[in-house]
């Protein structure tokens, strides 16, 4: 396989096709080798538009999906990011490009382990991971962007009051199969405004809550 001609043709036919054109989030997908934190015997589908299986039944994002959802969150150099769901460490890469620092939390350890070698191995070192649930929020820190990478029926409430002034939360809400990608900014403290970004359906983020079921 001619690696960059696959990634210059993800790039310009799934990613600029799907309304993904600051120059500084495409030119990071050229910057990251998206091959090094796919499993082995996936590395031939590095580049297909579709979510990879990971195991334990959880898949990495379509690259279209991680570029548009990095692109949403206008990253600064100077953010903080807590990212729940680690999985490959490909969206902790990027969001470790263009900020400050990243918290990544992740329920399999496996997972965890395996993304820190990869991480590791491209010297990204501006990056905290750790193994536990994330799915209720994480410590009593504040940051300037969080991002879940699997979806929650119920929109994440709780991570709200986490967010610094003029930060940003996205989440992908709803059941399978509408599903809406949701942006909440930080007007000010308890002040959110949300935005509907798109519709897609991923992978359900384990142990999220759940709706009350009426049982009659």
């Amino acid at each position: 396989m001619n690696l960059e001609q696959a990634r210059f043709n993800m790039i310009e036919q799934q990613i600029r096709t799907w309304e993904v054109l600051d120059p500084v989030v495409l030119d990071l997908l050229h910057q990251v080798p998206r091959e090094d934190f796919v499993p082995d015997h996936y590395k031939g589908l590095a580049f297909a538009d579709l979510e990879i299986p990971l195991g334990h039944g959880q898949s990495m994002l379509s690259p279209k999906l991680e570029a548009r959802m990095v692109q949403a969150l206008a990253l600064k150099p100077s953010d903080s990011v807590l990212e729940i769901g680690t999985g490959s460490g490909y969206m902790t890469a990027l969001l470790a490009k263009l900020s400050s620092h990243v918290d990544s939390i992740e329920i399999v350890q496996e997972f965890s382990h395996r993304a820190a070698q990869r991480l590791s191995t491209h010297g990204i070192s501006n990056i905290t991971l750790e193994v536990g649930d994330g799915a209720r929020s994480w410590d009593a820190k504040t940051y300037d962007v969080i991002v879940l990478t699997g979806s929650v029926p119920l929109f994440p409430e709780d991570f709200l009051r986490q967010l610094k002034p003029g930060g940003r939360l996205l989440a992908v809400v709803g059941e399978g199969p509408a599903m809406e990608a949701m942006l909440a900014t930080c007007q000010a403290p308890g002040a959110y405004q949300r935005t509907t970004l798109f519709e897609t359906s991923v992978p359900a983020l384990k142990n999220a809550p759940q709706p009350t079921r009426f049982a009659f």
